[in-house]
C-alpha cells in the first residue's frame, strides 16, 4: 500500500507551489522513513484529512478541535494504516458520528505538510512534529445527526464554504489550506 500511495502522489497534479513542494517532501519521506505511518516516529506522522461537504457541495463540516481551540477539518493519524482514504473515512465517522459518507472520488484532493506545535494529549506531552497529510473530498448527508467526540472536539457544525474558512482561528490553515480546497471544489463544478 505504501508504494501505491507513492504512485498516487507522483501522479497527483499539484494545485500550487505549496502542494508541489509538500508533495515532494512527503514522497521522499515515504521512500526513506520506515515508521512514517506510526506515531513512534518523533519527527513525522502520516495523517489523512477530509474536506467533508454536503451533497450540493455548498457547505463544509467543521469540528471545534479541543487541542487547537479552533474550528477545523476532520482527520487524524494513520496509526499503521497505509490506505489513507480508509483513514480519512474512519476519522470522519469517529469524529462526527456520521455513517452516510462516501468519497467524491478515491483520488487525492489535497496534500500538505502541517506543523503541529507541542501539546498535551491524554495528560501526556506530545513534542512538536510534522504531519505529512493527504486530504480526500468526502460527501455526507448534512441532515444526519452529528455526534461530538468529546476527547477530541467540543462541537460540530455545517458552514457555508466561506464561513468554514472564517470560522477557523488558525491563520496558516485558513489562508493556505481551506481557501485552496474551496477553490479546488469550485473548479470541479
Amino acid at each position: 500500500m505504501r508504494y501505491q500511495l507513492i504512485d498516487e502522489l507522483e501522479a497527483y497534479q499539484p494545485f500550487n507551489e505549496q502542494e508541489e513542494k509538500d508533495r515532494r517532501l512527503i514522497i521522499n519521506a515515504l521512500k526513506t522513513e520506515d515508521d512514517i505511518f506510526l506515531r513512534k516516529n518523533l519527527l513525522y506522522h502520516m495523517t489523512a484529512s477530509a474536506w467533508v461537504v454536503n451533497k450540493t457541495r455548498d457547505k463544509a463540516l467543521m469540528a471545534y478541535h479541543n487541542i487547537y481551540n479552533s474550528w477545523a477539518w476532520l482527520g487524524g493519524h494513520a496509526d499503521g494504516e497505509a490506505d489513507l482514504l480508509k483513514v480519512a473515512l474512519k476519522e470522519v465517522e469517529e469524529e462526527s458520528g456520521l455513517t452516510n459518507i462516501s468519497p467524491v472520488t478515491s483520488k487525492i484532493f489535497s496534500v500538505e505538510v502541517l506543523v503541529v506545535d507541542g501539546h498535551m494529549k491524554n495528560k501526556e506531552y506530545v513534542s512538536s512534529h510534522l504531519h505529512f497529510n493527504v486530504t480526500y473530498l468526502i460527501e455526507a448527508d448534512e441532515k444526519e445527526k452529528l455526534v461530538v467526540k468529546e476527547d477530541e472536539n467540543s462541537n460540530l457544525s455545517w458552514f457555508s464554504l466561506e464561513e468554514a474558512v472564517e470560522a477557523s482561528t488558525e491563520p496558516w490553515l485558513k489562508e493556505n489550506i481551506y481557501v485552496k480546497m474551496n477553490e479546488k471544489l469550485k473548479r470541479m463544478k
